[in-house]
């Protein structure tokens, strides 16, 4: 995986989007670049990052070309359509919906207990 990753936040605006952004600023990842997603309504709108003004793009299924990861809080509809586009397109998608919690072929993984379950993939 690239050090500096291309991070992708989907869901962008929503609370849970936004506290997501901070937790990123916050913690100091190292994502090289970060995408904002969002629906329609919301493009063209400007969140702060590390000081800078980045723009909402609109979550599309071509979105997810180039990007390393993909943060979903969108909701389980939103998850469903488009994490496995994501995820077909090559990033490591991370999802706090619940669309995927009983799906044997997704791992849950809680750092805690059982972060060797992540794979990352190029």
């Amino acid at each position: 995986m690239n050090r500096n990753p291309h991070v992708a936040v989907v869901g962008a605006t929503g609370a849970v989007g936004i506290e997501m952004i901070k937790t990123l600023e916050k913690r100091n990842f190292p994502a090289g670049k970060l995408t904002l997603l969002a629906s329609a309504r919301s493009v063209g709108k400007k969140l702060k990052y590390c000081g800078h003004d980045v723009t909402v793009a609109e979550l599309k299924k071509d979105s997810f070309g180039g990007l390393d990861i993909a943060l979903f809080s969108a909701g389980g509809g939103i998850s469903r359509e488009y994490a496995p586009i994501a995820a077909q397109a090559g990033c490591v998608v991370i999802d706090n919906s619940s669309a995927f919690r009983m799906d044997e072929s997704v791992p849950l993984v809680i750092p805690e207990i059982n972060a060797a379950d992540v794979r990352l993939h190029k």
